[in-house]
C-alpha cells in the first residue's frame, strides 16, 4: 500500500503515468488550455484563452457578421442561441473543472489513490476504462466539430462576395473561420471533457458494485458486508457533491437552449432549412449528447446500487427457506433439494441475456455455516432504508426520476407547439 501511494506522488511530479488520459490533460498545452493554474502565468493564459474564445470570438462573430443584407441561404437567425447555449455551458464546464483541479487534483479527483483498496478485478476493469476515456471524449468531439467545420468553410466559400471582410476577402475570411472553429472546438471540448470525468468517475463504482455482489455467494459476513456497502454508498455521495451543480446546470440550460430554440424555428415566417438552422441542429445534437451521457450513468449506477437490496433480499430468503437445523457437523455443501434442484436444473440457454451480477435470477448457494438469520434480516431492513445512488441536492437521479423528466419536458414542449403553430 505504502509502495503503491509512493508511485503515484512520484508519477504526479515526474514525466508519465500509466494512463493516457493522466498525460493527455497533463501534458504542456492541453493542461494550460483547461486546468493548469499552478503558477500566474499558467493562470493567466489559462483564462486569457477562455475569455477569448468563449466570450470574444463569439460576439464579434455575432455582430460582425450578421449578414442582414445576404440572401435567406447565408443569414444567420438562430446565431444568437448557438453562441450563447454553448458559451454558457462551456463557461460552467471551465469553472467545474477549475474546482476539481484545485480541491483534489486529477489523481485524487479520478479516484486512483483509493485503487490499493480494491480487488484486482476492480482494478483491471478501472484501468481499461480510464485507457479507453481519451477515444470516448474523441468519439463526440471529432464527429461534432468536423461537421461544424463543413458548415463553416460552406458557408464562407458560398458567400464570400455577400460576407462583410476587411481588407482582403480571403485572409479575412480565412482568419474569421479558423477563430470560429477554434471558439467551437474549445466550448465543446471543455463541455464533454466534464461529461467524460463524470462518466468515468461512476465506472469504477460499478465495477466495485459487481465486486460487491460476489460476497453474497460466499459465506459473507455481515459486518464486512455493512463495512463494503458503507464505502461505496460514501464515496458515490461524494461524486453527487462534486457533480450536482455541473448536472443541474446542464439540465436547466440545455432545457432552456432547447426550448428557445423550438420557439424561433416554429414561429411565423421563420425560415428554416439546412443553411439556417444547421448549426442550431449541431448546437442541440452537442448538448443533447452531454446531457444524455450524464443523466444515463447516473441512472445506471443508481439502479446497480438499487439492485443489490434485491440481491441481499435473495440471499435471504434463500437461507431462510433452506433450513439447515437438522443437518450434521460435517456437511459443508449447498442444502436442501429445492434449491438444489433449482440449480441443477438451469441449463446454459437460461442464462443468455442474464449476465449482470446484480440482477441475475440465479438461486444463491446457502453454506453450512451461514449467517444468522436476525443478522440476515437486519442487513437487508439496512439496505432497503438506505439506498445508495447519485442524487442531485437530494433528488435521487435513478429510472424513475429521469421518466419525471421527460414527462415534464414532454408536457412543456406540446404546450408550446401549440401556442407557437396551434398544435391541439
Amino acid at each position: 500500500m505504502a509502495d503503491l501511494k509512493e508511485t503515484l506522488a512520484a508519477t504526479k511530479h515526474n514525466t508519465k503515468s500509466n494512463y493516457r488520459i493522466i498525460d493527455t490533460l497533463e501534458s504542456k498545452g492541453f493542461s494550460w488550455v483547461f486546468v493548469d493554474q499552478s503558477n500566474p502565468w499558467k493562470a493567466g493564459l489559462s483564462w486569457s484563452i477562455f475569455f477569448f474564445l468563449t466570450i470574444c470570438v463569439p460576439v464579434l462573430s455575432h455582430l460582425a457578421f450578421q449578414c442582414s443584407t445576404c440572401d435567406y441561404n447565408h443569414r444567420r437567425p438562430y446565431d444568437l442561441i448557438v453562441q450563447s447555449s454553448l458559451s454558457v455551458l462551456s463557461a460552467v464546464s471551465f469553472l467545474s473543472l477549475l474546482s476539481f483541479s484545485r480541491k483534489y487534483g486529477l489523481r485524487r479527483f479520478l479516484f486512483l489513490d483509493k485503487m490499493s483498496y480494491v480487488s484486482d478485478e476492480v482494478r483491471r476493469g478501472y484501468s481499461d476504462q480510464l485507457h479507453r476515456a481519451m477515444k470516448f471524449f474523441y468519439a463526440f468531439v471529432i464527429p461534432c466539430f468536423i461537421a461544424n467545420a463543413t458548415y463553416k468553410i460552406w458557408w464562407f466559400v458560398s458567400g464570400a462576395h455577400q460576407i462583410p471582410y476587411v481588407y482582403n476577402i480571403c485572409l479575412s475570411h480565412t482568419l474569421a473561420c479558423i477563430l470560429l472553429l477554434g471558439s467551437w472546438l474549445y466550448r465543446t471540448a471543455l463541455f464533454f471533457l466534464v461529461c467524460m470525468l463524470f462518466k468515468l468517475t461512476l465506472s469504477m463504482q460499478i465495477f466495485r458494485l459487481e465486486d460487491f455482489a460476489k460476497v453474497f455467494e460466499n459465506q459473507g459476513d455481515v459486518g464486512l458486508i455493512l463495512m463494503e456497502h458503507l464505502t461505496i454508498r460514501r464515496t458515490l455521495r461524494i461524486i453527487s457533491h462534486r457533480f450536482r451543480g455541473f448536472v443541474l446546470s446542464t439540465l436547466i440550460l440545455v432545457t432552456a437552449s432547447q426550448f428557445a430554440s423550438l420557439l424561433v424555428t416554429t414561429r411565423a415566417g421563420s425560415h428554416v432549412n439546412i443553411s439556417t438552422a444547421g448549426e442550431l441542429a449541431l448546437c442541440s445534437i452537442t448538448l443533447v449528447s452531454g446531457l444524455f451521457i450524464c443523466l444515463r450513468n447516473a441512472a445506471k449506477i443508481t439502479h446497480k446500487a438499487q439492485s443489490v437490496t434485491s440481491l441481499a433480499a435473495k440471499w435471504h430468503t434463500c437461507a431462510t427457506i433452506d433450513s439447515f437445523d437438522d443437518m450434521g457437523p460435517t456437511e459443508e455443501s449447498n442444502i436442501t433439494s429445492v434449491t438444489n434442484n433449482y440449480l441443477l436444473n438451469q441449463t446454459d440457454s437460461d442464462d443468455e441475456g442474464d449476465d449482470d451480477k446484480l440482477e441475475n435470477t440465479k438461486l444463491v448457494p446457502i453454506y453450512r455455516h451461514t449467517v444468522s438469520y436476525q443478522k440476515r434480516q437486519a442487513l437487508v431492513t439496512y439496505l432497503e432504508n438506505n439506498k445508495a445512488g447519485i442524487t442531485v441536492y437530494g433528488f435521487m437521479l435513478d429510472r424513475t426520476y429521469l421518466h419525471t423528466i421527460f414527462a415534464l419536458e414532454m408536457s412543456l414542449t406540446l404546450w408550446l407547439l401549440n401556442k407557437t403553430i396551434g398544435l391541439s
